[in-house]
């Protein structure tokens, strides 16, 4: 496991060098003049995230004691290891404090939630100039908890308010080291990793060890912040009684070509079951045509002749789009 890059003073130039490597990096005190961070020092988080939240209740997740923090899935795989509730923020600090007294805690945890469902005075007091101005700060506030190894298709900033959280990261190309778990049965919306960073079985998930001595790791104090990059896995441990995260996810990419999701999920369909030969034959198609690691596939012809293969205005792919659409209803 290696030390994740780290920067310091980072400005909105630096950050967009950052991004266009396309590598992880731990932004060392980038929030750290954040008013909220300020008052979860002085121990006044639950007063002023109460202060600008309404009595509207979000879901919150709740695990019993027994699953040591670890959110994850129930023995059988058919449902998550948790249960979720609907609180407030404010009751969400009362059953904390209540928590905090027990023999056996639970594990408490809100997730994800959009400052601009119920906390709209967030973003306004707490600004991120490096990010677009439209994407909007979302909060992850709980008990001490492990968050499974998971990626997502969005660039991600993510901030530490309160408490110390590590952060272990694995690049795009482990996916076949980390043991996913099933697409359509996820605990909270994308699919986790089956081995787990803090307790490894590698008799039962042997490649696992080749994902952990590639992994990048690093601890965040309060201020700190981490750019994870498209699509890169990361496994999450909040490690203090009182923890929040604010985060920020963002797409750049163009919205009129389709999802790659969708397109995966067609190849996972039509590619798949193909003899091995053919597979051969359509991934070096798929690299050639699709990934262009031979660069770009049409540049020998003239621009009049490309057709498809240089298709890159809506009407085009529109046309395209629906070609895809007649050809799979044909099938059905």
């Amino acid at each position: 496991m290696h030390a994740l890059r780290e920067s310091h003073g980072t400005d909105p130039e630096t950050f967009a060098k950052i991004r266009e490597a396309g590598e992880p990096v731990v932004l060392r005190g980038l929030v750290a003049d954040w008013p909220v961070v300020a008052a979860a020092k002085r121990g006044e988080l639950g007063a002023y995230l109460s202060g600008l939240a309404t009595d509207e209740p979000v879901p919150m997740v709740r695990a019993p004691a027994g699953e040591h923090g670890r959110l994850h899935y129930a023995p059988s795989i058919e449902r998550p290891n948790f249960e979720r509730e609907p609180v407030t923020i404010a009751g969400f600090f009362a059953e904390f404090e209540r928590q905090t007294g027990a023999a056996a805690p639970d594990t408490l945890a809100i997730q994800g939630l959009s400052t601009e469902q119920v906390m709209p005075g967030f973003a306004v007091a707490n600004p991120m100039p490096l990010v677009p101005p439209e994407v909007a700060p979302r909060l992850w506030l709980g008990t001490s908890a492990i968050v499974a190894t998971h990626n997502d298709q969005v660039e991600n900033l993510a901030c530490v308010v309160a408490g110390r959280r590590r952060f272990t990261l694995f690049a795009p190309e482990q996916v076949a080291n980390l043991y996913m778990g099933p697409f359509h049965i996820t605990p909270a919306g994308a699919a986790i990793s089956m081995a787990h960073v803090t307790a490894p079985d590698l008799e039962r998930y042997p490649r696992f060890a080749d994902a952990l001595a590639d992994a990048r790791s690093a601890e965040l104090e309060p201020g700190d912040a981490i750019y994870i990059p498209y699509g890169w896995y990361h496994h999450v441990e909040a490690l203090s009684p009182l923890n929040l995260l604010v985060n920020y996810w963002w797409n750049p990419a163009r919205r009129d070509v389709g999802s790659p999701w969708d397109a995966l999920m067609h190849g996972m369909v039509a590619l798949r079951q193909l003899p091995p030969d053919q597979r051969r034959a359509w991934r070096a198609m798929f690299d050639h045509y699709v990934f262009k690691t031979s660069g770009d596939p049409a540049a020998h012809l003239p621009e009049v002749a490309r057709g498809i293969l240089g298709a890159d205005s809506p009407a085009d792919l529109a046309t395209m789009r629906q070609s895809i659409i007649a050809a799979l209803q044909r099938q059905g």
